[in-house]
């Protein structure tokens, strides 16, 4: 009962960004641990590509949706960099590319979405 309540609470305080952020944060974990896994093992490096893959296409999508608040310019560097991820998360698995880019990029959103980091106007 307890662990309901404190979902609850949790679900009730956090903000769109917050939820943003923690995913961005679980999704780059899950790339920094799929490019330390042996090339062999390639569930874990197609799960966290193809979630990543997810994320990013989630994002671009809402971007393109006309309600979208956020300005039209930085909509369209969340698409472009969707747009990149696509193309070099197969990269990524063709063995022609490493993980660091698509973490670098994560990384860098999430400074951005990061409590305290200035909105987006």
């Amino acid at each position: 009962m307890s662990l309901q309540a404190y979902k609850a609470a949790t679900s009730r305080a956090e903000t769109p960004r917050d939820l943003e952020y923690r995913l961005f944060g679980q999704v780059t974990r899950a790339l920094v641990h799929a490019s330390t896994v042996d090339e062999r093992d390639l569930a874990t490096r197609i799960d966290a590509l193809d979630w990543n893959r997810r994320l990013w296409s989630t994002l671009a999508s809402d971007c393109g949706d006309p309600a979208n608040v956020l300005p039209t310019p930085l909509r369209a560097q969340i698409i472009s960099l969707s747009l990149f991820v696509n193309r070099h998360s197969s990269a990524v698995m063709r063995g022609e590319e490493t993980f660091q880019d698509l973490i670098e990029i994560n990384r860098m959103m999430m400074q951005g979405l990061a409590p305290g980091a200035q909105q987006a106007a």
